[in-house]
């Protein structure tokens, strides 16, 4: 009879292939059970815009997080991103991604521009009539 790789028998298609896939982590764990981003459960816009802040906490306090928070700030550190750009690059589902983007902005390493609600923003007729008024320039 063959074995496996502890050292029991193995049976015939019960082959393990997590092992080529990598390391997993649940979600669970990468927020600490978390659902929803820090204390004051500040909601992120998928369309929300995120930057590394011009003056973080500092680089000492950069080692005291995760290797995911780290991930984030790396791929906002190349360019501003929004957070469903930030859970498509770093491979992580959005929820996640919201929890660990709470984090580090009350930790005071990142900023987020909220998108403008579509009450603030101009009027389409108003838009045209400067359209129409540059043209007639």
């Amino acid at each position: 009879m063959n074995e496996d790789s502890t050292g029991g028998p193995s049976v015939p298609g019960s082959q393990w292939y997590d092992a080529d896939a990598g390391p997993l982590v649940r979600p669970y764990a990468m927020t600490g059970g978390r659902t929803k981003p820090g204390p004051s459960n500040v909601r992120f816009d998928l369309i929300a815009l995120v930057v590394v802040d011009d003056d973080p906490p500092g680089p000492a306090d950069e080692t005291l997080l995760g290797p995911e928070h780290r991930s984030l700030l790396a791929l906002c550190r190349a360019e501003t991103q929004s957070v469903a750009e930030l859970a498509a690059d770093a491979d992580l589902p959005v929820g996640v991604v919201r929890v660990l983007l709470g984090d580090l902005l009350e930790s005071g390493f990142v900023r987020v521009s909220r998108p403008v609600p579509p009450a603030q923003l101009p009027d389409e007729r108003i838009l045209r009539e400067v359209i129409d008024g540059l043209r007639a320039l």
